[in-house]
């Protein structure tokens, strides 16, 4: 609200103005102290682990090389240059919260010799919990990087509990032929998969589940789908199934004997859930 204000000066005159007589309600006192901050690392641990959920909030539920890391991952990793505690808080809580694509599927990366597991240190690897392979690109003539060696760092990864094999294709189908690679037979693509999950599950024996997921073409007793399960009964993994392909909802087919003392328990996994 506007007052006039009578303001007295020397000799005798006043001068009246048009102006705010009382204070804002929200403006702060002024103060010769000057406030100090409140340091993170003050903080109860639990409370610091929700701010940096909150810094990675918006990184992608699958991490893969992509040209767009760096729009919507790496301007957030500057929070780990803080300190050396606040390095080993952060990191830790976005690579296991996260999944990592073992190969990676996009375009530019795809025949890449370094995949993205190789550009982490071993402290990062050490701490991702959940691994991605995607089975489809390069069906006719896979990538040789597409391999499992020691450059690929997977013996780093001993905290690893789940792996999520998402199938895009299954070359047994009639409309495949004509596009394998010369020399290769019907069942290559299948075999090459196979021999993967082998390599990956030996590779990391802490992986305790297999989520098998599949895009809609893909039948659940076809080649591709059996053969992968085969290998993982092999292993005595259990079996979960994804939520794309919707097996998990088949009635009469929630359990799969697969010949195990014990047999597995199926259920759904959710995704990655990202926290706010």
């Amino acid at each position: 609200m506007k007052h006039k204000v009578l303001t007295l000066r020397a000799g005798g005159r006043a001068k009246i103005s048009e102006a705010t007589a009382y204070p804002p309600e929200d403006a702060e006192p002024e103060s010769g102290a000057t406030k100090k901050p409140f340091r993170l690392l003050d903080l109860p641990t639990e409370l610091r682990v929700k701010i940096y959920a909150l810094v990675f909030h918006t990184c992608p539920d699958v991490i893969d090389l992509d040209g767009d890391n760096y729009k919507n991952i790496h301007r957030k990793l500057s929070i780990l240059y803080a300190s050396r505690q606040i390095y080993a808080e952060a990191s830790h809580l976005l690579y296991s919260t996260r999944t990592f694509r073992i190969f990676p599927c996009v375009d530019r990366f795809f025949k890449s010799k370094r995949p993205l597991l190789t550009r982490l240190s071993p402290r990062c690897r050490n701490s991702i919990s959940s691994l991605e392979l995607r089975l489809g690109p390069g069906f006719a003539s896979p990538p040789k990087s597409w391999a499992v060696t020691e450059s690929l760092g997977l013996k780093d990864a001993t905290n690893v509990r789940i792996l999520k094999i998402m199938v895009q294709v299954d070359t047994s189908d009639p409309m495949f032929n004509g596009y394998r690679a010369r020399g290769l037979g019907d069942s290559f693509y299948e075999d090459f998969s196979k021999a993967l999950l082998e390599n990956i599950l030996v590779a990391v024996p802490s992986i305790n589940e297999v989520q098998l997921d599949a895009w809609p073409s893909i039948q659940k007793e076809g080649p591709m789908i059996s053969g992968l399960m085969g290998v993982v009964k092999q292993h005595r993994k259990v079996i979960s199934w994804g939520p794309e392909r919707g097996w998990s909802k088949e009635e009469g087919k929630d359990v799969i004997d697969l010949g195990i003392a014990k047999p597995p328990v199926i259920r759904v996994l959710p995704e990655v859930a990202v926290i706010s």
